[in-house]
């Protein structure tokens, strides 16, 4: 059937990779032996935990990053393991994501679990966190964070600090925080100068470029009793756009939870091998000499992982939002998450051909991506109807 956006069909897009490179979408996703589906144990040895800073919420040093998700045993397989910590959004999948994680909530003890959720700046906070508390079936979050702020200012903002005021004030969050993709310290410091946020979730990996001066205020935070929480640990989860060459997901998991400010990481894994092998994590954090030279440490190399430092911004002759563009990239060939990655480019508003007037491209990225080629790659998404990934 044709799409009517832009004389762009089906077929024809399958053939020009994005959506055939996702095997059509979550099909792939499922592990197919009966092995696969029992639920993951813990392995050997006691359960690794850490405070989650001032809150004294006690954390397994792996929870669930479930935006990626879509099938119920995996999460409740990550719970059964012992990942009671499940990390959402708002927007993740239009709102199912939620939905999934509250069908799979009910009847579970409340005390037995610890869920955060995410809504961005908005003069109606208060009305979405209602409708993710609805989604969840639940009368309270754990965490409610303000979504994918990257300046002091932002976390600062008076419209922010009464919104998260609120949500602490009438119970419907015990505690709040930020959550940050790029220029983290900015952010985490901020988060600390407010003395308003109990928890940061910050982008933190092995292939930080900003790696010192993250470090440090990740230990700021940690000192001053502001939990932080990692995401992005994975770094993109492979270094290729045809997912030839994985990164190694356990050694990058090890490598964030080798810092001891970081309370606890929310890999997002999407079968059942990957929650197995994440699962181990929970009992050995130890980097093997093998596992070291996997992550390939000190090798600046491209990767998918934008590092969303901005310094592209005003490189680009036609402003493009190149670090948003560059994340939908991730999502699209890193995570085969295209929904979240259309509604990103979506979202922002693009020329039909971004980079058309330009002979060549001026922009030099930080991490040496092919910035032109992938952002005529990924704005064809945009092309498409939200409906095509529904």
């Amino acid at each position: 059937m044709k799409s009517t956006t832009h004389g762009l069909d089906r077929r024809a897009f399958l053939k020009t990779g994005l959506i055939g490179l996702a095997g059509a979408g979550s099909a792939a996703v499922p592990f197919a032996s009966a092995r696969g589906r029992q639920a993951a144990t813990a392995g050997q040895g006691p359960i690794i935990t850490r405070k989650l800073g001032r809150t004294g919420i006690v954390l397994p040093v792996v929870s669930m990053g479930v935006m990626n998700a879509e099938i119920d045993g995996l999460v409740r397989g990550a719970l059964d393991a012992g990942m009671v910590h499940l990390d959402t959004a708002h927007g993740y999948q239009r709102g199912r994501n939620e939905e999934m994680i509250g069908r799979i909530l009910k009847g579970r003890p409340r005390e037995s679990f610890v869920i955060a959720t995410k809504v961005w700046e908005d003069k109606n906070f208060a009305g979405l966190l209602d409708l993710s508390l609805q989604r969840l079936g639940l009368d309270h979050v754990d965490i409610i964070y303000v979504h994918g702020l990257g300046a002091r200012k932002e976390v600062l903002s008076d419209l922010n600090l009464r919104n998260i005021e609120a949500a602490k004030k009438s119970g419907k969050a015990r505690f709040v925080g930020v959550s940050t993709h790029g220029n983290e310290p900015e952010v985490i410091r901020a988060a600390v100068e407010a003395k308003a946020y109990d928890v940061v979730l910050t982008a933190y990996n092995f292939r930080k470029q900003n790696l010192a001066d993250l470090d440090k205020a990740v230990h700021e935070a940690s000192q001053a009793g502001v939990g932080i929480v990692a995401m992005k640990t994975q770094a993109g989860a492979f270094w290729d756009k045809n997912r030839k060459d994985p990164i190694n997901m356990t050694a990058a998991l090890k490598w964030a939870l080798g810092n001891p400010d970081v309370t606890t990481a929310i890999p997002g894994f999407t079968t059942y091998d990957q929650l197995r092998a994440d699962a181990a994590v929970l009992t050995d954090i130890a980097l093997t000499d093998e596992e070291k030279k996997d992550l390939r440490l000190g090798r600046q190399l491209g990767g998918l992982y934008c590092q969303q430092c901005g310094t592209c911004l005003a490189q680009c002759p036609r402003g493009l939002p190149i670090p948003d563009l560059m994340r939908s990239y991730m999502y699209a060939y890193g995570y085969r998450n295209l929904e979240a990655a259309h509604d990103t480019v979506a979202s922002l508003n693009l020329p039909e051909e971004p980079c058309k007037d330009c002979s060549e491209c001026s922009v030099r990225c930080a991490s040496a991506f092919d910035v032109r080629d992938r952002v005529s790659d990924i704005a064809r998404l945009g092309r498409l109807s939200g409906d095509f990934f529904a």
